[in-house]
């Protein structure tokens, strides 16, 4: 059986983000992209959770604020980290193995604050 390794990021291709984090992971053949978080979700409905997924936090060039709010009004990988959670919580699972590949460091740090503290929760 093949591993279900999830790569989310609305530009980039997995070999390109070894070019950067020297990471072996990232030169795997077996990784099923995600642009967006419309796309992350349905992969999870339709394929169930991956053994792994690699985030990117900002998924599209311009992120616009919701007026007199410091929501985003697109999604970003943080998005999907937080429905992740859910979706695990929901349904009493396992948050699969994850990597956040941003170059967005603040982005990179709140996804991975986030999972991290789920896990210790759990």
């Amino acid at each position: 059986m093949t591993k279900k390794m999830l790569f989310l990021d609305d530009i980039r291709y997995p070999v390109e983000v070894y070019h950067y984090t020297k990471q072996d992971i990232f030169l795997r053949k077996d990784w099923n992209i995600v642009r967006n978080y419309e796309q992350f979700v349905h992969w999870i409905l339709e394929k169930g959770l991956p053994e792994m997924v690699s985030f990117d936090h900002d998924l599209s060039d311009v992120h616009n604020l919701k007026p007199d709010s410091q929501e985003y009004i697109e999604k970003t990988g943080y998005d999907c980290a937080k429905w992740l959670v859910e979706y695990c919580l929901d349904h009493n699972m396992d948050l699969p193995k994850f990597h956040c590949h941003s170059m967005n460091p603040v982005g990179k740090e709140n996804i991975l604050y986030l999972l991290e503290n789920f896990k210790k929760y759990c």
